[in-house]
């Protein structure tokens, strides 16, 4: 499919109508199951990885549309949150909503914001667990998680530390940044695939059930291509990174399901389509074409990625399909049973692919 194609499926008013109910939906969003999460990882009125994927999603759409309710929502959130009392303690998943505080200090110049920023960032780099070769351990709330690497990790932290890098001109948070990526890419490619396993154990020494799940991948196609953008790193590294994502873009593009979406274990046709990473993916993947990390023949998947995940948006705004959090699985099993129901990243990497798709159509 090509741009002029999808342009005459999707036109920008779809585009737009799409972005105000998602938003309304994200905004809005309750508990829909009974959850098995410590903290709760649906309502928007809590302090979790899914909430911070979601508020960094509104933020890149302030920044595309310069809307102030949108800018008020999320300082609103925050402040919320920080008259409430005490914040959760710190760990990988809890540290996913300081990457869009970071960038609303900045835009508002609210000490209280920094400060906040400072001192967590000051935990991953000098204080957060650390596995063999030095990566960040992924703690979580209610789980130590001894030893254990997951590709998670460096959406939910490592942005964070290396936008901090940036706003407190700290070389050595950078460099950190750079170590962690290149520390999960070596035991997380599949040399077979090019695609990233879920996790890996310095412990056990094994990738725990060898999933390629959809989800994990899709943070890092969707994470590389901001990272980029954030980050003065050499050229070398730029380019590792890069050819790691034109690899695992080619497999995906490969076991693309013919509806444009992905399956959540992507080398398992029988496991379910899921929509959340699909749109992950269609966001990562246009947005490195347009950058110019990956050629323009990938930008077919991309948009027959765009037309599947629209093809889930109700009428009412919800996005349908997207699995509840998934913690490490020992089983293939596990990935298949995960439930699906609304939930806030579902809405929001939504959100950030429908933004990128106007970025096309300018």
């Amino acid at each position: 499919m090509t741009r002029d194609a999808t342009s005459k499926t999707l036109t920008m008013d779809q585009i737009d109508d799409n972005i105000q109910k998602v938003i309304h939906q994200l905004q809005n969003m309750k508990g829909s199951i009974a959850e098995t999460a410590p903290i709760g990882i649906i309502s928007m009125d809590n302090w979790e990885w899914p909430q911070g994927v979601a508020l960094f999603s509104l933020y890149l759409y302030y920044k595309e549309t310069g809307k102030q309710e949108i800018l008020d929502y999320l300082c609103g959130w925050f402040d919320r949150q920080l008259d409430g009392g005490e914040l959760p303690p710190k760990n990988v998943n809890t540290m996913c909503p300081m990457l869009t505080l970071s960038c609303l200090h900045e835009e508002t110049g609210n000490e209280r914001y920094l400060k906040l920023c400072r001192e967590w960032a000051w935990h991953v780099v000098h204080e957060m667990p650390r596995t063999g070769e030095g990566a960040l351990q992924h703690i979580v709330s209610g789980e130590t998680n001894e030893g254990q690497v997951w590709d998670d990790t460096l959406y939910m932290t490592v942005l964070f530390m290396t936008r901090m890098g940036v706003v407190l001109e700290e070389e050595s948070y950078i460099q950190e940044s750079i170590r962690q990526f290149l520390v999960h890419l070596k035991y997380l490619t599949d040399p077979v695939t090019g695609l990233f396993f879920h996790g890996w154990s310095f412990v056990e020494n094994h990738h725990f059930a060898g999933a390629l799940w959809a989800r994990g991948n899709s943070w890092y196609t969707a994470g590389l291509v901001d990272y980029l953008e954030m980050a003065p790193i050499p050229a070398g590294v730029e380019h590792y990174l890069i050819s790691s994502l034109e690899r695992q873009a080619a497999k995906l593009r490969e076991v693309q399901a013919e509806d444009g979406m992905w399956h959540t274990l992507l080398n398992d046709p029988n496991s379910y389509k899921e929509t959340s990473a699909t749109a992950a993916f269609a966001y990562g993947i246009l947005k490195a074409v347009r950058k110019g990390y990956l050629d323009e023949s990938f930008a077919a998947c991309g948009w027959r990625a765009v037309e599947a995940v629209v093809n889930q948006i109700g009428g009412d705004g919800i996005v349908q399909g997207v699995s509840y959090g998934t913690g490490m699985g020992r089983t293939l099993q596990y990935y298949k049973d995960i439930p699906r129901c609304p939930m806030p990243y579902g809405q929001s990497m939504t959100l950030l692919m429908l933004v990128e798709t106007l970025k096309h159509k300018e």
